[in-house]
């Protein structure tokens, strides 16, 4: 497959089909139940018809890809645990021994995990490395412009490999210790919020540590002067390649017309960086759950995408993402097979105000 630029993929995004999405609606309307009634449902079936510009949805053959990487910030113990979960966790994937690939196991989607930037290398794990873990932002900035660079590139042709491959829809997923402190940092330089706004506790913080978490992510953002800089920018600074690299898969689903699916607090902020690059990237992506972490909640708002499970999830790894394959595939089958009014000889429902 010819590698796509990041400069080509922008370029070369369209809004997402808004007259596949109508006729998609129309559909739902004509089908003998209550008009409305499956919500999200319908919701995600019209946003897929939109981004595959087709009325006649495809969702079959689903992967969750988790992207996993490094962040140079634990340095500074704003994690419980050290680097090396990491890598174990992106091993783990490939066993059906994590969350995120057991629930893709009972989903009847498949599961590959990218190395774009963990600290060492792993016997399986597919290797799309931009550097071995990122710098300790807390002292330097997190990686170059041209490796943010690197990191969107890998997420937009990841999705071109994988539409070659007859994916249709694709989860995005991370693995990473310290991307929460990362994606705090970046969501609240775009939100152009303090940091103690959109930052919590991650996989798990005392009060102190929480603080220095907080403390840390607003001292680089003055240092930098992060709510006044460019998305691009705000990734080298304070981001993490699996960050990138999502944003990337954002973008490269916008390109190749393939919906993304977007997981919990992670996922969102690197949804937002690339509708930050991209406005027209926000029609081809779906939020599957508003996730524990309460900065999840004001990201999606600012994405303006409904969600469909707010069930108290903050696991991460993409977890949420999988456990919607199944709905979303049951609503493909409802508002593929299910009869309308006509056929039923039933009067179809009047919309009110």
């Amino acid at each position: 497959m010819k590698q796509i630029t990041l400069e080509e993929a922008i370029k070369g995004i369209v809004p997402a089909d808004q007259e596949a999405c109508r006729i998609a609606k129309k559909r739902w309307d004509s089908i003998a139940k209550p008009l409305y009634s499956l919500g999200w449902m319908e919701d995600a079936v019209a946003r897929i018809a939109g981004a595959q510009h087709t009325s006649q949805i495809c969702t079959e053959k689903k992967i969750l890809v988790p992207l996993c990487a490094d962040n140079g910030i634990v340095e500074e113990g704003v994690t419980q645990t050290g680097q090396d979960v990491t890598a174990i966790v992106a091993e783990n994937f490939l066993d059906a021994k994590s969350c995120a690939a057991i629930i893709c196991h009972q989903s009847g989607a498949d599961i590959f995990p990218v190395d774009i930037g963990m600290a060492v290398d792993t016997p399986r794990v597919e290797k799309r490395k931009v550097a071995y873990g990122t710098k300790n932002f807390a002292k330097e900035k997190a990686m170059t412009r041209e490796q943010a660079v690197q990191a969107l590139e890998t997420g937009i042709n990841l999705v071109g490999e994988l539409k070659e491959k007859g994916y249709s829809l694709i989860a995005t997923g991370e693995m990473g210790i310290g991307n929460t402190t990362t994606s705090s940092a970046v969501g609240a330089s775009l939100l152009k919020l303090p940091a103690e706004q959109m930052t919590g506790r991650g996989a798990g913080l005392s009060d102190e540590g929480l603080r220095r978490k907080m403390q840390v992510i607003q001292d680089a953002m003055v240092r930098w002067n992060l709510t006044e800089q460019e998305p691009l920018e705000i990734l080298s600074c304070v981001g993490g390649f699996d960050l990138g690299g999502m944003a990337g898969m954002f973008l490269g689903g916008a390109y190749f017309h393939v919906p993304i699916l977007i997981d919990g607090f992670i996922s969102s902020v690197a949804a937002l960086l690339a509708v930050r690059m991209c406005p027209e990237a926000k029609g081809y992506m779906l939020a599957t759950h508003v996730s524990k972490e309460f900065a999840s909640r004001r990201v999606l708002e600012e994405l303006g995408l409904p969600w469909m499970i707010d069930g108290g999830l903050c696991l991460g790894e993409g977890s949420g993402a999988a456990a919607v394959f199944h709905l979303i595939e049951m609503a493909n089958v409802i508002y593929q097979e299910m009869s309308t009014f006509e056929q039923i000889h039933v009067e179809a429902y009047q919309p009110f105000s």
